[in-house]
């Protein structure tokens, strides 16, 4: 090796900075994590301390934040190939393979633990459970192996609130579930409508999405059928425990939106797709991010209004 590689190798290694390490933690990932557990905390019919409902979702988002290192020391290789993920900090060079499985473990332990500490060992056990989820179910295993990758693998991303109702009651009940079946069902055809638009970058990367292995024609149909099962998903969790008025509104309008999407996509060729670059996709796409957000919301707009007679039925 020459002086000026060594040199060279010397300042790729160096260039890693913080910002580096927490993209490592997947921060858009995180975000939907802390909301969604904030509700499903915020949405339990028991009040928490402050200070213990900080610490909890403090720590949810560190173990979220977890198995996004987790997944990408592991997915290192396909991130590379691919143009949504290749200025990753690993594929990039700017973090080595080992320090993010280091730092995946470190908080995945960090985070457990903690968690267990502040609220419960329910919680914390859950936690234990939706990182191994996530990391070695849907990472290790579904993702390269099966068509049906992102339907079973979303549970992983559907557990926060779940969670966070257990680090506020310490048990189950239904209206945690519902909420869980709500992102359950939300993700298939959010990203199904993304890797329409993306497909190459999934076939260059030989990960095995529906649009890989059925084609398109069939990912469409796909995206139709999961959307009207969650519309009557969403619509009858507003007569549960953690519905109400404002709740049924919102998801009565979205839905109406979601379906629209879903039915102008299904009735779309190829010809019309590769003609206005995908606009009708992209644009359920971007429904999408809002979909999930303000059905959460308005849950949580529910909970906050209760105590004062405004919220449910």
């Amino acid at each position: 090796m020459t002086d000026a590689s060594i040199n060279a190798s010397t300042v790729q290694q160096g260039d890693a900075e913080f910002g580096d390490y927490f993209a490592l933690l997947k921060p858009r990932v995180m975000s939907l994590v802390v909301f969604t557990a904030l509700v499903g905390l915020l949405a339990a019919p028991v009040g928490v301390h402050p200070v213990i409902g900080f610490s909890a979702i403090l720590f949810i988002a560190i173990g979220g934040g977890a198995s996004g290192a987790l997944n990408m020391w592991w997915d290192a290789d396909i991130d590379q190939v691919m143009k949504r993920t290749k200025s990753r900090p690993i594929p990039a060079g700017k973090v080595e393979p080992g320090e993010a499985l280091s730092l995946g473990l470190a908080l995945s332990g960090l985070s457990v633990i903690m968690l267990a500490l502040a609220t419960n060992v329910f919680a914390g056990a859950f936690l234990a459970f939706t990182i191994f989820f996530y990391v070695v179910i849907y990472t290790m295993w579904l993702k390269r192996a099966t068509p049906q990758n992102i339907v079973i693998g979303g549970a992983a991303g559907a557990f926060p609130p779940v969670i966070g109702w257990i680090a506020a009651t310490g048990s189950m009940a239904v209206e945690p579930w519902l909420m869980f079946a709500l992102t359950f069902m939300w993700t298939p055809p959010h990203f199904w409508a993304l890797a329409l638009f993306m497909r190459s970058d999934y076939d260059d990367a030989g990960v095995p999405m529906l649009t890989v292995t059925h084609g398109r024609r069939s990912t469409r149909k796909h995206i139709l059928i999961y959307t009207a099962l969650l519309a009557l998903l969403a619509v009858g969790t507003a007569f549960s425990g953690v519905g109400g008025p404002i709740y049924l509104m919102v998801a009565l309008v979205l839905n109406a939106l979601f379906l629209h999407g879903a039915w102008k996509i299904s009735r779309r060729d190829e010809d019309d797709s590769e003609a206005d670059n995908f606009k009708v996709e992209r644009s359920f796409f971007k429904l999408s991010l809002l979909y999930l957000f303000l059905h959460f919301g308005a849950i949580l707009a529910e909970a906050v209004l209760k105590p004062y007679g405004l919220g449910g039925w």
